[in-house]
């Protein structure tokens, strides 16, 4: 039996800088990671076979098609695997949580069977955030996302809180909605740089075009921002948004005070990896 967490993804910067001819964006962003996601298990089984459960699985229209079992086709991993994926992370929320589970799926074949040397290609073709999440350490994406740098982070256990409204905002409709204006490069990582530094001096271009298809981005963001965190930003196309904190005590306070005062939104409390 393996077992795997899909740790949520959180772009603690993301900057669009164009639109390729392919009809993807050029992107500069700074990938971060949840100690805490969706949990996967896997046991030898005759045929692949994958069975979803938890408060979001009901999200999953087709699980023969979901991502898990597409990863499952994409790697070499012997007669079968009977795979339980316990959603608990939103669907089409801007945490990467489909990605993720292919992620944990690439991670349990790696420990099972080791990867083939052209796993990041195979992954992205998952898609463009598939090889971040396969790492799931902090990283900086540039071309699609898929081009990956790791980076040491100065923000590993920073406590983090991720807040959703219950409203899924697909990302097609988003990088639509961009404007187009190139509004400058991330902050760069070098010797006087760190992902702290990147984080607060960055922005997230989605930001605006997501509050216009789903206004209760917004909400959220003013929400977070009165628990007194040194950052809240939304993530990749939304509408989760996510607030950052000095210390735990903060962040419990800010977990019980949105609960109290919304207990319709969706709320996840951890640390960054």
């Amino acid at each position: 039996m393996l077992t795997e967490t899909a740790h949520a993804k959180i772009n603690l910067a993301l900057h669009v800088r164009r639109r390729r001819e392919d009809g993807y964006h050029e992107l500069e962003t700074l990938f971060a990671f949840v100690d805490d996601g969706d949990r996967l298990t896997a046991a030898p089984a005759d045929t692949d076979h994958l069975t979803t459960h938890g408060e979001f699985a009901g999200k999953i229209e087709d699980p023969f098609g979901n991502i898990v079992a597409k990863a499952l086709s994409a790697l070499p991993h012997g007669p079968g695997w009977a795979v339980d994926l316990e959603k608990r992370l939103p669907v089409a929320a801007g945490l990467g949580g489909g990605s993720a589970d292919a992620g944990a799926v690439f991670r349990m074949v790696e420990r099972a069977h080791g990867l083939p040397d052209d796993w990041r290609a195979r992954a992205a073709r998952l898609g463009a955030d598939v090889p971040a999440c396969v790492l799931s350490t902090t990283c900086i994406g540039t071309g699609t996302g898929t081009d990956l740098e790791p980076v040491e982070s100065d923000l590993t256990g920073t406590p983090v809180l991720l807040v959703n409204p219950r409203e899924a905002v697909p990302t097609g409709p988003v990088f639509k909605a961009w404007d187009g204006i190139d509004r400058g490069a991330m902050p760069g990582f070098g010797p006087t740089g760190s992902v702290r530094r990147i984080a607060l001096e960055g922005r997230n271009d989605l930001e605006a075009p997501a509050i216009a298809i789903c206004p209760t981005v917004a909400d959220v963001l003013a929400a977070l921002r009165t628990t007194d965190p040194f950052l809240a930003r939304m993530s990749g196309s939304g509408a989760t948004c996510f607030a950052l904190y000095e210390s735990e005590a903060q962040l419990h306070l800010a977990a019980e005070k949105l609960a109290r005062e919304r207990p319709d939104w969706w709320q996840m409390a951890g640390r960054l990896r």
